[in-house]
């Protein structure tokens, strides 16, 4: 079998993320039909980037999500005058001179849900493949963020990222958690974001398509985890005092993605669409 070119690699990510984009859409659009009869609203916008790229951005807001935006991006440009680009891109990897005149390359897809029953916990996922020179890897992570901490909920979403990690490699489960309950904290409330899940960064093995075949695997376990914590709880009934509070737990999500969230920072280092950057902000948020 002859070995992968950095172009079918690049490829063959790209065209997973929109095929996991369509599915997700499909199985969120599934949720909602079985909660109301009403018809969600779905919003899609194609957006491009002017230095190279672009992306596809859906939008749902129904009865069950409230918004659930699920965006697929692949952008490329060079580097070398941003510094702090590098420090997002993990600068360790790479010397100045090593990168001067080069280009990136990065593709991902992104999902995060605000859910209307302050019982059905938010939820936010994204799987990454970059390319620089001839240094490539893959990063992402899942991660739950409940209004009300439900411990069933917990137990079943953990037990199942274990034992989907534990399939490909039984250190990942446990580094990847440490990882995600590390990064996903707010420094300057000193309380964690969520329930925490796994996050990732710098996955290269030496085996292509093993990292590529796990990277889909954690957008798989979304598609086949998430709708089943929804619908087991989407049927709850809430208060306004519930949804009140509801809506200040928001204020943490927003506060971590302006001030922590590297995502957040590489796509506007990249100049990329505004809209789709800040797709992961609540409708709705209080702060008191």
């Amino acid at each position: 079998m002859n070995e992968l070119s950095m172009k079918d690699k690049q490829k063959m990510a790209v065209n997973w993320f929109k095929e996991l984009q369509n599915k997700l859409l499909s199985a969120f659009l599934s949720v909602e039909e079985k909660f109301s009869s009403s018809v969600p609203e779905v919003q899609y916008k194609d957006w491009t980037r002017s230095e190279g790229g672009g992306g596809h951005s859906i939008i749902l807001q129904g009865n069950v999500f409230e918004k659930a935006g699920i965006n697929v991006s692949e952008v490329y440009g060079n580097i070398t005058q941003n510094s702090e680009l590098l420090s997002v891109m993990n600068s360790h990897k790479f010397n100045a001179s090593y990168v001067e005149g080069t280009e990136f390359w990065a593709s991902g897809i992104s999902v995060v849900a605000h859910m209307c029953s302050p019982f059905v916990p938010a939820v936010h996922m994204n799987t990454r493949f970059i390319s620089i020179c001839d240094k490539n890897w893959f990063g992402g992570g899942i991660d739950l963020t409940p209004t009300y901490e439900n411990k069933e909920d917990e137990e079943f979403f953990h037990a199942n990222l274990r034992t989907m990690c534990d399939r490909h490699n039984q250190k990942y489960y446990p580094k990847f958690k440490q990882q995600c309950d590390e990064y996903f904290f707010l420094h300057h409330r000193k309380e964690p974001r969520g329930i925490g899940g796994i996050f990732y960064d710098n996955i290269n093995s030496g085996d292509w398509e093993s990292d590529f075949y796990y990277t889909k695997e954690v957008g798989k376990f979304l598609l086949d985890i998430y709708p089943v914590i929804v619908m087991r709880n989407m049927y709850k009934s809430w208060s306004q005092d519930e949804r009140e509070y509801q809506l200040l737990k928001r204020g943490r999500y927003v506060e971590f993605n302006l001030i922590y969230d590297r995502g957040t920072r590489f796509g506007l280092l990249t100049n990329g669409n505004p809209d789709a950057i800040m797709m992961s902000m609540p409708p709705v948020v209080k702060w008191k």
